[in-house]
């Protein structure tokens, strides 16, 4: 490894130590929430386009068609508080139908896209308080003394919460509930269980865009954490886990290799899988079983039966 880039790790030493500690044992695993550096958001945004990635347009549909009503269980000058906003696009259809929201709060762990949402949003939402939160949600946080002024709702779309383990999605809802407080509701989309090939499809597009995305990950490794993975030589793969119920994203090496990450080497095999994404399908009963694990009851749901996804009001 180059010396001059040693103490620039040393300033990302969270991905660097997740990269080496998911990559170090039998089982090689990375975080899905390090795919989204900018060339990982643009691909993203690709996907959400993609004719068999159906999630996006549901949940955007859904949101249409609800927003009135979702908003009329938003107190007036409540805070709206998003965990992973990205570009923010889904909460305006929410911002349009309740402008007697008090502030808009994004959280985000890219200050990139926080930046460009707020510079967006500022133009389009004059009235509107938007305090930007930097920070990586899945860990303890606390808001800013001026958002815990208002009444809070929390807004966790795109059915994120599938790419959690059941007890890490509960752990999250946990710290959600003890971020946003006992008197909070929280707002939370989740995809529901439907045909295998459905979900297949929507995993490992005909272009390849998921490929790339997937592939991404191990070009910003390289890049940021001066790896030399040669990411033509892992093949994306997407499964169906019954047992889990959720699709499972792969990059399985295409030969026995070495590579070097942050002056580490790491050895593959030959079809040996670097597990980078879950994404878990949930029945309306699972959800509200995980959701009472840590502290919420569903008051309400509103469901497209169509293409089964839910939004779930908690309190």
């Amino acid at each position: 490894m180059r010396m001059t880039n040693l103490a620039a790790l040393r300033g990302d030493c969270a991905f660097l130590d997740d990269v080496l500690e998911g990559l170090s044992g039998p089982v090689k695993t990375l975080p899905a929430k390090y795919f989204y550096d900018a060339e990982g958001s643009r691909l993203f945004e690709e996907i959400c386009e993609l004719p068999e990635y159906y999630l996006t347009r549901t949940e955007i549909a859904l949101l249409t068609r609800a927003a009135s009503e979702i908003a009329s269980h938003i107190p007036a000058g409540a805070a709206l508080v998003e965990l992973g906003s990205g570009a923010s696009l889904k909460t305006r259809l929410l911002l349009d139908a309740a402008p007697h929201l008090g502030a808009y709060v994004p959280i985000d762990i890219s200050e990139s896209a926080l930046s460009q949402a707020v510079t967006s949003l500022a133009r389009d939402y004059p009235d509107l308080a938007v305090i930007p939160v930097a920070a990586d949600f899945t860990r303890p946080l606390t808001l800013p003394e001026a958002v815990r002024a208002h009444p809070l709702v929390g807004f966790f779309p795109g059915s994120t919460i599938g790419n959690f383990k059941p007890d890490e999605a509960t752990t999250l809802l946990s710290r959600a509930r003890a971020m946003l407080g006992p008197k909070s509701a929280f707002l939370v989309g989740a995809d529901l269980v439907k045909p295998v090939e459905t979900l297949l499809r929507a995993y490992d597009d005909e272009q390849g865009v998921t490929a790339a995305f997937n592939r991404n990950l191990l070009h910003r490794i390289n890049r940021d954490l001066d790896g030399d993975f040669d990411p033509s030589a892992f093949r994306h793969r997407a499964l169906w886990n019954a047992r889990e119920s959720r699709i499972e994203m792969h990059l399985v090496s295409a030969r026995a290799q070495y590579v070097s990450v942050g002056g580490e080497r790491l050895s593959f095999a030959e079809g040996q899988s670097i597990h980078t994404e879950n994404s878990y399908k949930f029945t309306q009963n699972a959800f509200a079983d995980i959701a009472a694990r840590a502290g919420w009851r569903v008051e309400t749901a509103w469901v497209n039966d169509a293409q089964p996804f839910a939004i779930f009001l908690l309190g």
